[in-house]
């Protein structure tokens, strides 16, 4: 009996629906080669959507967002709304409402890729971040007082829960675990200076380690100088384990070594629910309809959703598919610079994705 996987899509804003296009064109052709099906479920979710009905997630589609096991994002965001509205009304509603506690980023260097440090390790760059997505600066709390007059203040506070902490600890642990390579899990933090905040990060990694995780190293950096570690030593990672905001920092930086937003995707994770994949490189409004954009990205973040259904085999040819494309097809991975369109680069990782299938 065929496998079928009900999946949501939301094309969003700019340069997204091109993305996803092309990403779902790979899905169907990886559902062909490895015998299971795909049933899209579109939402019109983004700029248009919330221009045209005042409506940012209306509770239907929240409804069957929820009860699907992923779905792919293409992006959010476009200069018709003011800014703040659509990042907060669609993508931080559903990644706090959905309980999207993992942000799961996989930083990793292709081969043909060129990146912009000048020496890259032998053993490349290939590691992990899991942010922890729904605390920490992000929750929103704080305020005002004498707002508008020479007085003024401003308060935004941190909120870092035992449970928060505790659940994405976890999932790094096993992840570092499952991952199989060095077992080595860095926790990034800021324990000099942010002393309640980091001190419960600390105890709690070290007690869940040694209780739980004897077989795995652990290491501490402050997030200043993983930083510095991802430009002199990029190649020593295998997982790092953060809070919300140092995570959102660190993981652009992680972007840029392993080639750009081009090829960078990520994943917004409830373990016991759903989750959101996605490119991180936003809407990029001013490629839209040019054919100039890269959907490497989209593609890998489709990669990661086949991950998570459980179609790992199909997951791993997709992206041997995108490394042969990178290596042979195109000649760049930014914005314009690819020497094919962005249906091409789609055409090309489906063509390599099936032509191994019947080698």
């Amino acid at each position: 009996m065929t496998t079928t996987h009900d999946v949501g899509v939301i094309g969003g804003d700019g340069t997204g629906p091109e993305v996803v296009a092309e990403a779902m064109k790979v899905m169907r052709a990886a559902a062909d080669r490895f015998g299971f099906a795909v049933r899209p479920h579109e939402f019109p979710l983004g700029g248009d959507h919330y221009l045209r009905t005042g409506e940012l997630v209306p509770d239907a589609m929240f409804s069957e967002i929820k009860r699907l096991p992923a779905t792919l994002l293409g992006a959010v965001g476009t200069p018709e709304v003011k800014p703040g509205i659509l990042e907060k009304g669609v993508l931080l509603y559903l990644r706090f409402e959905l309980d999207l506690y993992i942000n799961l980023r996989p930083v990793k260097l292709y081969p043909g890729v060129p990146c912009p440090l000048r020496e890259v390790h032998s053993d490349g760059i290939d590691f992990v971040v899991v942010r922890e997505n729904t605390e920490g600066l992000y929750v929103g709390a704080g305020g005002f007082h004498k707002k508008g007059t020479p007085d003024e203040v401003a308060v935004q506070e941190s909120i870092n829960t035992r449970k928060g902490v505790d659940r994405t600890l976890r999932y790094a642990f096993e992840a570092t675990r499952s991952r199989g390579k060095k077992k080595q899990l860095t926790l990034c933090g800021k324990t000099n200076v942010l002393t309640f905040a980091w001190d419960l990060w600390q105890r709690a990694f070290d007690e869940m380690g040694d209780a739980k995780y004897p077989d795995i190293r652990r290491e501490y950096n402050h997030v200043d100088a993983i930083t510095l570690y991802f430009v002199e030593r990029p190649h020593t990672f295998d997982v790092i384990v953060t809070d919300n905001m140092f995570g959102d920092i660190i993981t652009d930086l992680a972007a840029i070594i392993q080639g750009g937003l081009g090829v960078a995707s990520g994943g917004n994770i409830n373990p016991e629910g759903t989750a959101i994949f996605e490119p991180i490189g936003g809407s990029a409004p001013p490629w839209k309809g040019t054919g100039g954009i890269n959907p490497i990205a989209a593609i890998g973040a489709m990669k990661m959703m086949l991950d998570h259904l459980g179609e790992t085999e199909a997951g791993e040819a997709v992206e041997r598919a995108m490394i042969r494309t990178i290596q042979t097809d195109m000649t760049g991975q930014a914005a314009g610079q690819m020497g094919i369109t962005t249906t091409q680069v789609g055409d090309r990782v489906r063509d390599h994705l099936l032509a191994e299938g019947r080698a």
